[in-house]
């Protein structure tokens, strides 16, 4: 792993020495100092900073301006700030976080203090550099399967889907049922044969954000923990990213299906907590089709439910979890959804 690097701005010569002394001590990042704002600004175009420590007042351009500005470019707005200031008021803390920062240090300072928020930063800022990388490479190879996928992306999209699951212990089977879940529930809402055929064809892929989490996450033999939580919830906007660069109807589709199949009806689900009608109806399908089948699933950590369980929990979770008008007709037809369990049990 590459050695991280830390630009350090202050006007204070005496602040610099003591921020270079604790990190020098205890850790081996690459430090680089600026001892204005404007200084600052020229030196991000030479390197590529992993955190910047930056004091807020400093003259002719405070810290908050410095701030702003790195936020408005491309090239620097992913880069977190923390501010060093002797300003400790809740509206200077606010107007910080308001600039971009992703924290905030009140002057004097603890040394444990220091080091464990440049610490926490540095590994949020490694995680999501190596969580870009993935969906670089995620990108990368779709583009590279084009062709293939213009003569069999539906072979290809539930190829891909199914590696998601295997990855998470489950089997292509799952993916089956929920694309024929998926297929059932959109026509008997109302959605003509070939958009119902797009839902079944790309509801496969809601998962394949999987493929960029650890291991050790996603089959956890039990709770995960609030950090593992967070880790797992980027799934969803990791198979966002990999497949939002198309323009081909099934992987539009399936983009809206990933990002959307953990929002809940009632804006209580992620990554945007939207509500009702303003999650799209694949996403709204493909969460129902989804839950019902991984309920009736052994995953590393629950077993399986059983069906008056199963059931009784999307009955409760109408208007909530689940679109309404879908639980209705999930349980008006509920026969036809246990006749295709059955037909693709894993027995088969």
């Amino acid at each position: 792993m590459k050695e991280s690097k830390i630009l350090i701005v202050d006007d204070e010569s005496q602040f610099i020495k003591i921020i270079l002394n604790i990190l020098r001590e205890h850790e081996n990042y690459t430090l680089i100092v600026a001892t204005s704002g404007e200084q600052a600004l020229k030196t991000v175009k030479e390197y590529d900073f992993d955190l910047i420590l930056l004091d807020i007042i400093m003259e002719p351009m405070d810290g908050y301006e410095v701030c702003r500005i790195l936020q408005a470019d491309e090239r620097t707005k992913y880069i977190p700030i923390i501010f060093l200031t002797a300003k400790n008021g809740h509206v200077s803390i606010a107007k910080g976080f308001e600039a971009g920062s992703v924290d905030y240090i009140t002057k004097p300072f603890f040394e444990d203090e220091l080091l464990a928020r440049v610490r926490t930063h540095i590994k949020l800022k490694q995680h999501e550099d190596e969580q870009q990388m993935k969906i670089d490479d995620g990108v990368l190879e779709l583009q590279k399967l084009n062709k293939e996928i213009i003569a069999t992306q539906k072979e290809v999209i539930f190829t891909l889907g199914a590696i998601g699951e295997f990855r998470s212990q489950e089997t292509g089977q799952h993916v089956k049922r929920v694309a024929e879940y998926t297929y059932l529930l959109a026509k008997l809402s109302g959605v003509s044969e070939e958009k119902a055929q797009l839902m079944k064809m790309a509801s496969p892929m809601h998962d394949i954000g999987k493929i960029g989490i650890a291991d050790s996450i996603l089959n956890k033999p039990g709770k995960l923990t609030p950090a593992e939580w967070e880790i797992m919830q980027t799934h969803v906007n990791l198979g966002y990213e990999m497949l939002r660069h198309s323009k081909r109807p099934i992987l539009k589709m399936a983009t809206d299906i990933a990002l959307h199949h953990h929002e809940k009806y009632n804006g209580k689900g992620y990554p945007n907590q939207l509500q009702g009608e303003e999650i799209s109806l694949c996403g709204r399908i493909t969460a129902l089709a989804d839950v019902f089948d991984a309920l009736g699933s052994v995953r590393p950590y629950k077993e399986r439910w059983n069906d008056e369980d199963i059931l009784e929990y999307i009955k409760s979770q109408s208007a909530k979890q689940f679109d309404p008008k879908l639980v209705a007709l999930f349980f008006e037809n509920i026969h036809q959804f246990f006749k295709i369990r059955d037909k693709y049990s894993e027995k088969e």
